[in-house]
């Protein structure tokens, strides 16, 4: 295994990171953005008003997105675990 492989594989895990953390961070964005706005507008400077909206949108996005999440995971473990043969040598 040369430099460029590692370099390759360590590359390929980072892309799987982000790709699988992007729908729940974004959601998480999206609803504190939408939250604040709101607590602006009103007035109203409640922690646990910023806190659930949250959780219960990562929650939902897990539930839509999680299937997807698994799937993608599980593929990009495969081919990591398929690749060790021609890795070793």
């Amino acid at each position: 295994m040369d430099a460029q492989a590692v370099l390759t594989l360590g590359q390929q895990a980072l892309y799987v990171m982000v790709a699988l953390a992007a729908p729940l961070l974004l959601t998480a964005l999206v609803v504190g953005l939408v939250v604040s706005i709101l607590q602006a507008a009103t007035q109203i400077n409640e922690m646990t008003l910023s806190f659930i909206p949250k959780l219960l949108a990562i929650v939902a996005a897990l539930v839509i997105a999680g299937p997807w999440m698994l799937t993608f995971f599980v593929d990009y473990v495969r081919r990591l675990f398929e690749s060790i043969p021609s890795a070793i040598g």
